[in-house]
């Protein structure tokens, strides 16, 4: 926009007819003149963010590959390194002197700081620094002190391998990267966002890097996955390498204190005691979950007791749990740091690769920086010893200039150059001029001999180690781990996850009701006919009299049409519902039979169970959940000649098929009226069970370990390695802890045979006995702490071997017949002393070969009446000693 004179000074001056003075004129001139230059603000903008967004990448948010820390970072361990004398300094000393190298403020570097001391590896604290458990923030920087550990001394620091630049203000110098020789990345994590860039390592084992890395250099490949400092399980089914595009499903520990009570011990990653109490209470709210209070105990460990009602399923809450609240989230990683002063995205095992590859070069670097620091001490110690020995020092005296006192030395030197490795510098000669006449007269040429030796022995040590730098850096891992591993063992459990249907652990929130003739439902309708409990995302199964069926989600109100003859909630995909119909087919047709399980639908969309002739009229009809039948009273209409009346409808009879089928013509004439005669049992036999090991549960898909063929009144004898015992369902919701030493069937009858050593007595027993039925956890071995359970056997004939140590060693190993040396008792009984040498070990072996009798009977007869029992040594349950 173009400004002549007079509009310039209304612009100035607020109207045209006052005039502007000659300095002012020129001033606007220049500012609005046709030599002024002119910016486009779209180019301002694009330039000015391009380089904010580079700058905020590169400084800020992301970390550099070579020693994994963000420029904060690297500059409060920078200022904590100039200020480290051994003792504590004050976290507000330290953020004060950081600010020579940092330019962002106070907030940020004291921030910073917290979180490197929160993740334990780099910092010694002392003081208050907050809890990551629950959240709590630490106290203020002028409360709190902090100073280097041991490892970061060790591991971070080395002036002579370090490049500097100076600082922004050009008063200080920093260091490009620190020279770190530890996957320090990897160990931290790190989660930062930048513009239009985010990256997020997840924090990885102290001990299992370690061993990748050892593994790398011996050329092998490796595996590595997050660990986190609040434990709990990981899936790391999806990690991806922790690229972008993968996930890992982290949960918390949850427990069974007992049938009213559970107690979560371990968070989520990112998660707090507050928050996932505040999504526990919110799915309460809901009604997703019901519960009756939580107490928050924690304090060094975490502690949450969930108390619960007594008619609610601990094993469905802790599903309800998984899938309604924090107790498990999804965490996507996104490996992202700056390589090459650039960003990258590079998986975390290039990371690792990267970083050892760089340890290994920093440590080349030390040594060579090493052998040519001992070149230089061996090459002065022998100018000194010649020098000195030769008495060179007294040619010096009649010099007059130093330029003469250079070269009489020089000249001295001559024959003995040739015993050198290099040559002698004029700073060599300069450096001899400067030994005091104290230490020439106190010289001791022995000691110097050995100085030299000590000299050249390190340096075919140094060469050694560059010569077998792999070996070298391989060891020098080692030696970290044993110095700063112990305590650090992996916190996070990893397994595979089982997927949790909401559907089917969501709390009966709702009620649902019903209007049958005029074919209203839901749960708004309270002055109806109530059907069951229901959530609000359950399906209903809704079918009308004529035949006509839907599945719909449940709502307030809802119209299918009229005369509703079934109506309840909806189980997708379960085979075992059974529903046995009897209908007429068209208005004067024959009348049909049928059983068939509903499945494969779509929701919304309208089915007939019938043949779909028109006119047709559903008789009678039952939803079975496991596969039940009746047996129904038929009472036909009278006709002429016709005598029988009364006809008998066993449904046990019927053959399942699938639900587009037509049924079977059960008669043509005409029905008066349906009565059940008798309910009977299911005919779809046993459920057949299996147990996952990898993600300890039992379910109908066969998955995992066959456990057999179950009715309802079996059970599932569960034994730890704990040497407790207790009896289970066989529901899939059923939670099982890790320590499982065996899941079979339960038989009153079987006989166990169990070795375990007593604490208290300090003796290996051995015990045969049968379990009794009890749902409580009970034990079958002594008490005490230092008592263990060896094994457990359930051959017919076990054959137990027994090592004999300390005094007794040398006895030859000696087999009991466990069968002839005890006999069968209860599981409360003690059992029978081993031996009454010094044992050392027990272990059960193949077992033995007995030839069949009255009391024996063969071998055919004994696996009839134990169809579970495993044969061989393959029913042996040992536990490592």
């Amino acid at each position: 926009m173009q400004f002549d004179d007079f509009e310039a000074e209304d612009l100035l001056n607020g109207e045209g007819s006052k005039k502007t003075s000659p300095a002012e004129h020129s001033r606007i001139a220049k500012l609005t003149g046709e030599g002024t230059k002119r910016v486009h603000v779209s180019g301002m903008y694009k330039e000015w963010f391009l380089d904010y967004a580079s700058y905020v990448i590169l400084e800020r948010a992301v970390p550099y590959l070579e020693d994994g820390l963000k420029p904060v970072q690297r500059r409060i361990l920078h200022a904590m390194k100039r200020l480290d004398d051994g003792r504590y300094n004050k976290v507000a000393n330290i953020i004060g002197f950081t600010m020579q190298y940092h330019p962002h403020g106070d907030a940020s570097i004291g921030d910073a700081l917290v979180q490197l001391g929160q993740k334990d590896l780099l910092i010694d604290m002392q003081g208050n620094w907050g809890n990551i458990l629950t959240g709590d923030g630490s106290a203020a920087p002028r409360y709190i002190e902090a100073r280097l550990s041991k490892f970061a001394t060790d591991v971070v620091f080395n002036p002579k391998t370090t490049e500097w630049i100076l600082s922004y203000d050009g008063r200080n110098q920093e260091p490009i990267t620190l020279p770190i020789k530890f996957p320090l990345l990897l160990a931290q994590g790190v989660e930062g966002i930048a513009v239009g860039l985010a990256s997020k390592i997840l924090p990885h084992n102290f001990n299992e890097l370690i061993d990748a890395a050892v593994l790398h250099l011996k050329g092998k490949d490796f595996e590595i996955y997050p660990d986190f400092p609040t434990g709990g399980y990981i899936d790391c089914s999806r990690y991806n390498d922790g690229l972008r595009g993968g996930a890992v499903k982290v949960r918390a520990k949850i427990e069974k204190l007992d049938r009213k009570t559970l107690v979560i011990k371990d968070l989520p990653f990112s998660k707090t005691t507050p928050t996932l109490i505040d999504s526990i209470l919110k799915a309460n709210d809901k009604g997703q979950i019901k519960i009756k209070k939580i107490d928050d105990n924690t304090a060094q460990n975490v502690e949450i007791l969930v108390h619960l009602s007594p008619d609610i399923s601990p094993d469905k809450t802790i599903d309800a749990l998984y899938a309604f609240t924090d107790c498990e989230i999804s965490i996507s990683p996104n490996s992202c740091v700056i390589y090459d002063n650039k960003p990258s995205f590079m998986g975390v095992k290039n990371i690792l690769r990267t970083s050892v590859e760089r340890t290994k070069y920093l440590l080349t670097r030390e040594l060579e920086i090493r052998m040519n620091e001992l070149d230089d001490n061996w090459h002065m110690s022998s100018l000194e010893k010649i020098f000195i020995q030769n008495r060179i020092y007294i040619t010096i005296e009649d010099c007059e200039t130093w330029e003469s006192v250079i070269e009489t030395i020089d000249k001295g030197l001559d024959p003995f150059k040739k015993l050198l490795r290099r040559e002698v510098t004029r700073d060599d000669i300069v450096r001899l001029t400067e030994i005091k006449i104290k230490r020439i007269s106190k010289y001791d040429s022995f000691k110097a001999d050995e100085q030299i030796k000590g000299i050249e022995t390190e340096m075919e040590e140094v060469k050694n180690h560059l010569a077998n730098i792999v070996a070298y850096t391989i060891n020098y891992f080692q030696q970290i781990k044993k110095k700063y591993g112990k305590g650090r063992e992996r916190k996070t459990e990893i397994r595979s996850f089982d997927t949790i249907e909401a559907t089917k652990v969501i709390v009966a929130n709702e009620k649902l009701y019903a209007n049958f003739e005029e074919g209203f439902f839901g749960t708004g309708l309270k002055k109806e006919e109530y059907i069951d409990d229901c959530s609000d995302i359950d399906e209903v199964i809704v079918i009308l009299k004529n035949g006509k069926y839907v599945i719909t989600r449940v709502s307030d109100k809802a119209f299918f049409g009229k005369k509703i003859r079934h109506i309840s909630v909806f189980n997708r995909n379960d085979t075992r519902a059974i529903y046995n119909v009897f209908y007429r087919d068209g208005r004067n047709g024959a009348a049909m039979m049928k059983r068939c399980a509903i499945t494969g639908v779509t929701r919304d969309r309208e089915y007939d169970i019938t043949k779909g002739t028109e006119g047709s009229e559903i008789l009678y009809i039952s939803y079975n959940p496991n596969g039940e039948a009746e047996l129904l009273k038929v009472f036909l209409k009278p006709r002429p000649r016709l005598r029988n009346l009364i006809l008998e409808l066993d449904f046990s009879q019927v053959a399942i098929r699938g639900r587009q089928s037509q049924g079977n013509i059960f008669t043509r004439h005409a029905i008066h009226k349906v009565q059940v005669k008798e309910k009977i049992g299911s005919t779809l036999g046993g459920i057949k069970v299996w147990f996952d090991w990898d993600v300890f549960r039992i379910n109908n898909d066969e998955r995992g370990e066959f456990l057999g063929e179950f009715q309802s009144e079996d059970s599932l004898l569960v034994i730890s390695k704990d040497g407790d015992y207790h009896l289970s369902g066989f529901d899939p919701s059923t939670h099982f802890t890790d320590n499982i030493l065996r899941l079979e069937k339960y038989s009153e009858d079987k006989v166990y045979t169990a070795a375990y050593y007593d604490g208290e007595q300090d003796f290996f027993y051995l015990k045969r006995f049968t379990f009794e039925p009890s749902e409580r956890i009970q034990s079958f071995i002594s008490d005490g702490n230092k008592s263990y359970l060896v094994a457990v056997n359930t051959d017919k004939y076990p054959c137990l071997q027994v090592v004999f140590g300390g005094k007794n060693a040398s006895r030859e190993p000696e087999e009991i017949d466990a069968e002839e040396f005890i006999g069968v008792k209860g599981f409360k009984a003690k059992g029978k002393r081993v031996s009454n040498y010094q044992v050392k070990s027990v272990k059960f072996i193949e077992p033995l070969q007995k030839e069949p009798t009255e009391e024996n009977p063969p071998k055919e007869d004994v696996e009839s009446n134990k169809a579970q029992d495993d044969k061989g040594t393959a029913s042996q349950m040992t536990l490592e000693l």
